[in-house]
Order: structure tokens, then C-alpha cells, then sequence
């Protein structure tokens, strides 16, 4: 009887875990297996360093990774593992701070922090990063490069006119001032200029700000700004997920019978999109009569005039989301109905 040598079934890997705490200049990575986290191991946030890390996770395979949206310090990082191969999730810092509570982490180092972002990996639910495209990459680096100079020519306009206030200040101080301001528009300009030039080379983003600009109060500077960040959001979000991401969803705070705090906006996400959102929503609700409606309807109902202008981001922000979504110009009857007086 020719004998049968049973079949051996390898037992299955165990699946590893990564987590990469990025900064300005390090990289710090943690491995976990079974549990239990390897040493970490440190690179430098430079091409070579990065290419050394994508090189020893490529290795790894089936290996998770994840790390956090650091301002731009993870994009390279990200689009290296992506084009490589490697399975990454990029999360919301709050979102891994909140997580860190819960494991009761008293340190905080950049190591402890990597093992963290490898733990998260491990134990919630993984949510591939999707890659933008360089075009879109390159307009969000435009947007918040314009947003720099903006915010400083509001802070030298509100200079000017205290020093205007008086008549002490003398001729020469205020024509310096005045000059600021020219500098800073020249400098607006020019960026705002090569921002456009960049948009007229992908139809995708012309047609997105084409859409845009059809909204009272939403100017070609303004449609740059959320074209960087709206554009850069995981694909398939609902527009309430638009409204959290962006921090202006509410926030309740009631605990018992006695605690009733009056609820506000969580500024849990991207402040970006919220100061990119602000100056559009003024403007809209003293030139669109819909939107105006829509602003003097909330305060006749009691809210205050910054919560209705809070209100109105958050709606001009779900009109954004259905517009990009259904290719449709900005339809301002959907915005609120005006009522019709009586007799």
C-alpha cells in the first residue's frame, strides 16, 4: 500500500501593523506583530529617508500603515507608500489624541505616538488613503500660500485705520502703511494669477471653479481656497460627513437635568475650509435675497448674527457638495424659499 503523506496547511501570517509619526524633519516608525510593538526605528523626513522606509515596508507584505494628517509634513510620505503599493490610512489627529486617551497612554513621545497610529491600525476599521492628483496637490499649495498674505493685509487694514483715527500719526507712517497693503495685494495677485494658470491646464478643476464663482460671494480668490481643500477630501462623503471634516457641525453639550449649554460648532476639523467659507458667506447674505432670507429668517428666530452666519457656511458648504457632485450650477431658489407676503 503506497503510503500517503498527509498534507501540511502553512498556518496563516500574521498580519503586520505600521504606525509613522511624521515631523518637520523625522520620521518614527513603529511595527507591531501579534500585539506587540518592535523597536522604533527612525528615518529623516527627506527623499532619501523616505525612500528608505517605503523600501523596508514594501518588503513587509500585507503590512497596514498609518499615520497622521500632519499639516503638509505627510503628503510625501503618503504619496511614496501609495505609488508604492503599501496599504496606508492617514487619520484626523483628534481622532488619534482621542484614541490615545482611551488606551490611558500617560507619555507622549514621538515613539509612543507611532505605536499609537500602529494600534489604531490594528484595531479600527482600516480606510485606504486615496492619492490626489498632482494638480490638485499643487492648488491646495497655492491656496494656503494665498491665504497667508490675505490674512495679513485684513491685519494691515485694521492698522490703518487705528493709525487713520488720529491726527497725531504722521503723514510718513501712514503712507508706509498704505504701502504694506499695496505689497501685499501685488503679491495676492500674482499668486492668485498662477493659480489660475495652473487650473486652466486640468478641465476637471476649470469646470470646479467655473461652478464656484456662479455663487454670489464666491470670487475667483475665494474659489481657490476651497478648491484646496474641498478637492483634496476622501472621495464619496456625504455632504454631512463635508460639514464635520470642515468643523462646523454642532456640538451639543447637555448632561442631567441642570447642564444645558447652547450648542456651537465643534471646530473639530479643517479651519480652513471654515475661513475659506466665512468672507463668501458674508458676501452671499447681503447680495443673494435667498440666502438673505435664509440669514434673516434664523435671527428672527432667535439666533444670534454669528450663528446665522455659521448657518449659512454650513448650507453654502452642503450646495457645494451637491453641485461638485452632480456637475449642476449653483441654484439659489433651493437655497430657501422666500415666503410669498400675503395679499
Amino acid at each position: 500500500m503506497k503510503n500517503i503523506r498527509p498534507k501540511i496547511t502553512p498556518l496563516p501570517k500574521e498580519p503586520l501593523f505600521a504606525g509613522v509619526d511624521v515631523g518637520a524633519e523625522e520620521l518614527v516608525l513603529v511595527i507591531r506583530k501579534d500585539g506587540k510593538p518592535f523597536d522604533p526605528q527612525k528615518f529623516t523626513n527627506t527623499p532619501a529617508g523616505r525612500a528608505r522606509l517605503v523600501k523596508k515596508l514594501v518588503k513587509l507584505t500585507g503590512i497596514k500603515v498609518c499615520l497622521e494628517a500632519t499639516g503638509i509634513y505627510h503628503f510625501d510620505l503618503s504619496i511614496a507608500l501609495h505609488d508604492a503599493g503599501v496599504a496606508l490610512m492617514v487619520v484626523n489627529p483628534k481622532a488619534s489624541h482621542n484614541f490615545a486617551k482611551v488606551l490611558m497612554k500617560n507619555s507622549k513621545t514621538d515613539a509612543v505616538d507611532a505605536d499609537t497610529l500602529a494600534e489604531y491600525a490594528a484595531r479600527m476599521d482600516f480606510v485606504a488613503w486615496t492619492r490626489p492628483s498632482n494638480g490638485k496637490l499643487a492648488l491646495r499649495s497655492f491656496s494656503r500660500r494665498i491665504g497667508a498674505p490675505t490674512g495679513q493685509k485684513a491685519a494691515c487694514k485694521n492698522h490703518l485705520h487705528a493709525l487713520a483715527a488720529t491726527q497725531e500719526t504722521p503723514k510718513a507712517v501712514l503712507r508706509d502703511a498704505k504701502l504694506a497693503i499695496t505689497q501685499l495685494e501685488k503679491r495676492i495677485g500674482q499668486l492668485t494669477a498662477a493659480a489660475l494658470a495652473l487650473v486652466a491646464l486640468h478641465p476637471e478643476l476649470g469646470r470646479t471653479l467655473q461652478l464656484l464663482v456662479g455663487i454670489k460671494g464666491i470670487a475667483e480668490t475665494s474659489a481657490i481656497a476651497l478648491m484646496g481643500e474641498l478637492l483634496l477630501l476622501p472621495p464619496n462623503l456625504s455632504h454631512r460627513e463635508w460639514v464635520k471634516f470642515a468643523g462646523l457641525d454642532p456640538k451639543a453639550f447637555d448632561s442631567g437635568k441642570s447642564v444645558h449649554k447652547k450648542s456651537r460648532i465643534s471646530k473639530a476639523g479643517n479651519r480652513h475650509i471654515r475661513s475659506a467659507l466665512y468672507m463668501p458667506a458674508l458676501s452671499a447674505k447681503q447680495h443673494d435675497p435667498h440666502v438673505k432670507a435664509y440669514f434673516d429668517h434664523l435671527v428672527a428666530n432667535g439666533k444670534k448674527p454669528l450663528q446665522g452666519v455659521c448657518a449659512v457656511m454650513r448650507k453654502l458648504l452642503h450646495a457645494i457638495h451637491g453641485m461638485l457632485k452632480y456637475d449642476k450650477p449653483f441654484d439659489n431658489t433651493r437655497f430657501y424659499t422666500i415666503p410669498v407676503s400675503a395679499g
